[in-house]
């Protein structure tokens, strides 16, 4: 009789915990294409990433004479993510950089405080996001007008900031927005040091492997404008689950891997075939 008793407690405990159960898999992949997802890395597990972007496919740089883009590395990204619990993920990574600012130093947190519940108690996941990237680029004090002139070293540094807020509708289809600010302690005469900006990603699922993924990020600034030579980055991809890994091969017009470098410097226009290929693999181990 007692242990019937324990029984029927335990199953009704099981049951209230399993009501009360978070929504799982948002997104597959703490990154989108360019944009960052609500999603963390598991508690002690380590996330190791190698992403690439090469060159324009077409327009004036690309096409045949750079094999479509192929011969050319735009940024190329080698890096770790490491979950010191279920909510918060600390990043480590170094990138060849795109913009004024290259050679780049990339350390992040992230802290997921909302999570969506199945039971809609908690509709939405929030995660909060920072980057501090740093430029380990020679200093250049031959010419002052250049960015990696450096009187200081904090001329070095950027900055991002963002809200992660993500919804999974169904398992087929999730969605999330990005208000961001990102800061840079140096940037060219006329320009502003800090940008705001609002993104936009969703996935969706088309079967057990396959998920199509899409992000834009649109700045908020005057200087920001297709008259002034500036596009919001916008990217679509292809993300494959093989169950050991997610490999994502993807296209965007995004030059830079990181937000303090392709927020405030994408200068490419899809409509002139300045985008390119790019793919990010990512693998998880456990420590």
């Amino acid at each position: 009789m007692i242990r019937l008793a324990i029984f029927v407690i335990l199953f009704c405990f099981t049951t209230f915990l399993f009501s009360q159960d978070f929504t799982q898999q948002t997104f597959k992949d703490t990154k989108v294409i360019n944009t960052h997802t609500v999603e963390t890395v598991v508690k002690r597990k380590l996330d190791v990433r190698i992403g690439h972007r090469f060159g324009d496919i077409g327009g004036g740089n690309g096409g045949w004479q750079t094999f479509y883009g192929l011969e050319n590395a735009a940024d190329i990204l080698f890096g770790v993510e490491y979950g010191i619990t279920d909510n918060i993920t600390v990043g480590l990574s170094r990138t060849k950089g795109a913009g004024p600012l290259k050679k780049l130093i990339n350390t992040s947190l992230k802290y997921r405080f909302f999570r969506q519940k199945n039971d809609d108690s908690m509709p939405v996941s929030m995660t909060a996001y920072g980057l501090w990237s740093i430029s380990t680029m020679k200093q250049d004090t031959s010419n002052s007008e250049v960015l990696n002139n450096f009187p200081e070293f904090s001329h070095r540094s950027m900055y991002c900031v963002q809200i992660l807020i993500a919804r999974k509708f169904s398992d087929a289809f999730s969605f999330q927005v990005i208000p961001s600010y990102v800061h840079r302690n140096l940037v060219p005469f006329n320009d502003d040091n800090g940008l705001f900006s609002l993104g936009f990603a969703m996935r969706i699922q088309i079967s057990k492997v396959f998920g199509i993924i899409v992000d834009a990020t649109f700045p908020f600034s005057e200087l920001r404008t297709r008259e002034n030579g500036y596009y919001p980055p916008i990217g679509i991809g292809l993300e494959i689950d093989t169950g050991g890994h997610i490999f994502q091969i993807n296209f965007t017009n995004a030059r830079g891997i990181m937000e303090t470098d392709y927020i405030p410097y994408t200068q490419s226009d899809w409509s002139e075939g300045q985008f390119r290929l790019g793919f990010t693999i990512s693998r998880t181990f456990n420590l």
